[in-house]
């Protein structure tokens, strides 16, 4: 397969699946600590109760962010035919992107803001890197 090619789906691949985890943890998350009369769906009434919320709600989002961002990095190195470091630090850098963007629309408690994008984006894509390693 050329390696251009391989390479695009490398990324394609690692974000959809981390993508994929990622939305999973967080609609299990709201269903085993929903968030009393609050529709997770609506931003704007999420946005309103964030920063008075429990640790116990931030469990899921962060298991979401950062095993989403693991898996995604995991798989685009695995699939990735050169550069198979760069690739797992891309779909980092992609999951970080996201993550910045979400906590800007609907924000959260400062000590969830910092521990999120300092935890769960790059340090997973370096975990990732140590994984691909040991397998091949």
């Amino acid at each position: 397969m050329n390696v251009y090619l391989r390479n695009s789906l490398a990324v394609i691949f690692g974000w959809l699946s981390g993508s994929v985890l990622n939305m999973g943890l967080v609609k299990a998350g709201h269903i085993i600590y929903p968030i009393n009369g609050i529709d997770p769906n609506n931003l704007e009434a999420l946005k309103a109760v964030l920063p008075n919320l429990d640790i116990q709600f931030f469990i899921f989002p962060f298991l979401a962010h950062s095993l989403g961002t693991l898996l995604g990095a995991i798989v685009a190195g695995t699939i990735a035919k050169t550069h198979k470091v760069k690739f797992s630090f891309l779909i980092g850098l992609l999951f970080f992107i996201g993550g910045v963007m979400v906590n800007m629309m609907i924000g959260g408690p400062i000590w969830f803001i910092v521990l999120d994008l300092s935890l769960a984006y790059f340090p997973m894509a370096w975990i990732a890197t140590k994984i691909i390693k040991k397998t091949n």
